[in-house]
């Protein structure tokens, strides 16, 4: 399963400085962070009515779109699933009302 992700960062990486035209993932990086945003937000809302909507396969299509979205997002910062695999496992064993708590 790790693969898919590794293919996935690899592709998001290559679309950065690629013509706008030549992939939909260009064409946003192209257009920035507001449109990726947008994108991500979107996605999410999409999570949340499929959740609603009790079909289980329709949550999954909706989570898969969100998550490439959120890869897209990272990888326009700079960053990748790495990171965030990296920080659920700083998280590991910490209370979630401890680890909240130390934000402030």
């Amino acid at each position: 399963m790790n693969d898919i992700l590794q293919r996935l960062i690899e592709t998001l990486e290559s679309r950065k400085g690629a013509a706008a035209d030549s992939s939909y993932v260009a064409k946003l990086y192209a257009k920035g962070d507001d449109a990726i945003l947008k994108k991500v937000i979107e996605e999410a809302g999409e999570v949340l009515l499929a959740a609603k909507d009790g079909d289980n396969a329709h949550l999954v299509y909706e989570v898969a779109d969100l998550w490439f979205h959120t890869m897209v997002l990272l990888a326009h910062k700079g960053l990748s699933s790495d990171d965030i695999l990296n920080e659920l496992a700083r998280r590991e064993g910490v209370s979630g009302i401890t680890e909240k708590a130390s934000r402030k």
